[in-house]
């Protein structure tokens, strides 16, 4: 029934531009499933795969420090919204491609790309950096784990967000009553690392309470500063990930799940981490009843895609990555996409996964626009503005 519902998304655009907005800024915090480009900052390695094609070889024909070939869930959101939004179209913190600039469509910018922007975040931030964890690096190097990428962590993104709002008016709570904060997604760093690193699970199962009171601790803080209306994901299915499949490749069948071909042990704690945090968004909620709290089912829309693929416009080979360094789902940590001697896929708009992690701009395009209009988010982010009929109306016409 989800996959039904969902399977129309593809064709979502956006709605018809009306003159009274929902939301008159977007703020972002997470990992590399949102960051637009903060980590180029930080790494200041235009060498890295990462930083080279093909990464935004799709929409942008660059690398921006999106970790997709185009754009990201964020971007879509942020672009379906800005449709109803009050932004100034030639706003100079607006970073606007040539094809969205005809329309009026604003790509969130980078908080660390402020010189770019000349520092103007009237309309939003993106704090979100690639490999940023949940709890701080302290809490890993007490335990001998290895972040890979950067030190970053929620906790200094919420810095960095509360170091911005003094230049954004006199009144903080003002800006957010007003605004979408986008809470992730973030967390799965946090195991990643160990487990990449052998940790055994029941060591990193031990981390989930900690990585789910940080989260719950940051949306608290943002809501005592204001914030009304958080969007907050769970995530991934770790075990649809090519790099993880490539790395704890078995023989034994039972590993796997008969339909996706993922791996049942690991999508099973990534479903424990997801129950801990819907249980501590739903106490949030009896605790902040003025507050609307968001759950972004990510765990749910790639499964329901990863099961139905063709309804989706998508290939059979749903779990070999588009672009990657060779084997049997395209993954080699050794050789990553945006290397020397990497392998790309024909039409990365067929395919589910982008480079063995992330995924790519077709699947967000997808997941974006269940978590508007529902089912992938609880509730939809257009009931919680009140833009449900508007977008259903526009789906409905683009789907006639």
């Amino acid at each position: 029934m989800i996959a039904a519902a969902a399977a129309a998304y593809f064709l979502l655009l956006f709605p018809a531009v009306l003159a009274a907005g929902c939301y008159s800024s977007i703020f972002s915090f997470g990992d590399s499933l949102a960051d637009t480009g903060n980590i180029l900052h930080i790494v200041g390695n235009r060498s890295a795969g990462f930083a080279r094609l093909p990464y935004g070889m799709t929409y942008f024909g660059r690398p921006t420090g999106r970790f997709s070939d185009g754009r990201l869930i964020l971007d879509f959101i942020g672009i379906a919204l800005s449709l109803l939004l009050p932004f100034p179209l030639r706003k100079k913190s607006l970073l606007i491609s040539p094809a969205a600039e005809a329309l009026g469509l604003p790509l969130l910018p980078a908080y660390l790309d402020r010189r770019r922007v000349g520092g103007d975040f009237e309309q939003g931030a993106n704090f979100a950096v690639a490999g940023a964890t949940a709890l701080d690096n302290s809490f890993f190097k007490e335990r001998g784990i290895r972040i890979a990428l950067t030190n970053v962590s929620l906790g200094v993104e919420i810095r960095w967000f509360r170091q911005l709002l003094p230049s954004l008016c006199s009144s903080p709570s003002d800006t957010l009553q007003d605004s979408l904060i986008m809470m992730g997604e973030i967390g799965g760093n946090d195991y990643i690392n160990p487990i990449f690193q052998r940790r055994s699970l029941e060591e990193v199962k031990s981390f989930v309470p900690f990585v789910v009171a940080t989260i719950s601790s940051a949306i608290t803080e943002l809501i005592e500063l204001g914030a009304r209306t958080l969007v907050v994901p769970g995530i991934t299915p770790l075990g649809c990930n090519s790099a993880f499949l490539t790395e704890f490749q078995t023989q034994n069948v039972d590993d796997y799940d008969a339909s996706t071909g993922c791996l049942n042990w690991l999508n099973e704690f990534s479903t424990y981490h997801n129950s801990l945090l819907e249980a501590e968004l739903q106490t949030l909620r009896g605790l902040n009843p003025h507050a609307t709290i968001i759950y972004a089912d990510y765990f749910a829309a790639i499964i329901s895609i990863l099961n139905n693929p063709n309804q989706f416009g998508f290939g059979n080979d749903t779990l070999v990555s588009c672009c990657g360094g060779g084997g049997p789902y395209n993954y080699n940590r050794r050789l990553g996409c945006g290397s020397d001697g990497y392998s790309l896929c024909d039409e990365p708009s067929r395919c589910v996964i982008w480079d063995g992690v992330h995924m790519t701009e077709a699947m967000h395009r997808i997941i974006a626009g269940g978590l508007l209009q529902g089912p992938f988010a609880s509730p939809a982010i257009a009931d919680a503005c009140g833009l449900q009929s508007v977008i259903h109306s526009s789906t409905s016409r683009m789907a006639s």
